[in-house]
C-alpha cells in the first residue's frame, strides 16, 4: 500500500484487538494494518513481505556512509543525526557496494503509525546472518537499536554494517524483519519458571 494519509477508523483497531489483548501479530493482522494505514510504504508492499508472524523491510534508495554507529536518543531524529555524522551519500537504486568495516544508515521503504498499545521488535533475516552482515533498525528518537514504541508514527532506517567481506545491495533489499506485538508480556521470570514446573512449555535438558 502506497504511503499516504494516516487518516484511519479507531475502531478498527477496537474490533481487531478483541480476543487477542496480548502477542504477536499474525500476517492476517499485518494485512489489516497494512489497509489501514498503519504499515506504509513509499513503493507497494508487496505479498511476499508478509511472514506468517512478521513484516520483512526493504532498504530505500539512498544510504549515508557515516563515521559511527548512533542513536538518536529522545529528542532527535535519525535525519538530524545523519547530518552530523555522514561521509557521504549512496545511491542505492541501481545497486551499490557497502565495504567491509563500514557503518551505513538507509531509509527504508516502509514505515509505521502504530495504535498506542501496539509496539515493535526487529531481528536480521537469517540469510543477513549467513552472510555475516550487521543491521538493526533505528527510529526517531531511539534509546534502543530494534524497539519501536508504542504509538510510534514516523519513519524506519536501517544501519547495516558487513563484517567478513564487502556486500551488494540495492534498493528492495531485504535485510531485517519486523514483528509487532499487542501489549506487554504478563510473565515475570518466577512464572515462566512456574509454568515450565507446571505445563513443560520447553522441552531440553538443561546444560
Amino acid at each position: 500500500m502506497a504511503q499516504g494519509s494516516t487518516l484511519f477508523n479507531p475502531s478498527d483497531d477496537a474490533a481487531e484487538a478483541r480476543g487477542f489483548s496480548t502477542g504477536i501479530l499474525p500476517a492476517s493482522h499485518l494485512r489489516g494494518m497494512i489497509q489501514r494505514g498503519r504499515l506504509q510504504s513509499i513503493k507497494d508492499i508487496e505479498e511476499a513481505q508478509i511472514q506468517p508472524a512478521s513484516l520483512d523491510l526493504r532498504l530505500g534508495a539512498v544510504a549515508w556512509r557515516i563515521r559511527a554507529s548512533f542513536l538518536p536518543g529522545p529528542d532527535a531524529t535519525v535525519k538530524s543525526r545523519i547530518d552530523q555524522l555522514a561521509l557521504h551519500q549512496i545511491d542505492l537504486t541501481k545497486g551499490a557496494v557497502f565495504e567491509a568495516g563500514c557503518v551505513y544508515v538507509v531509509p527504508l521503504l516502509e514505515s509505521v503509525a502504530l495504535p498506542y498499545r501496539v509496539s515493535g521488535v526487529a531481528n536480521p533475516k537469517s540469510s543477513t546472518g549467513r552472510l555475516d552482515v550487521f543491521t538493526r533498525l533505528i527510529t526517531d528518537r531511539a534509546k534502543e537499536f530494534d524497539r519501536i514504541e508504542p504509538g510510534y508514527e514516523g519513519p524506519l532506517y536501517a544501519e547495516v554494517s558487513p563484517r567478513s567481506f564487502s556486500i551488494l545491495v540495492r534498493e528492495g533489499s531485504r535485510l531485517n524483519q519486523l514483528r509487532l506485538r499487542r501489549g506487554s508480556p504478563p510473565f515475570s521470570d518466577t512464572e515462566l519458571l512456574r509454568l515450565q514446573q507446571e505445563q513443560g512449555i520447553v522441552a531440553g535438558e538443561a546444560d
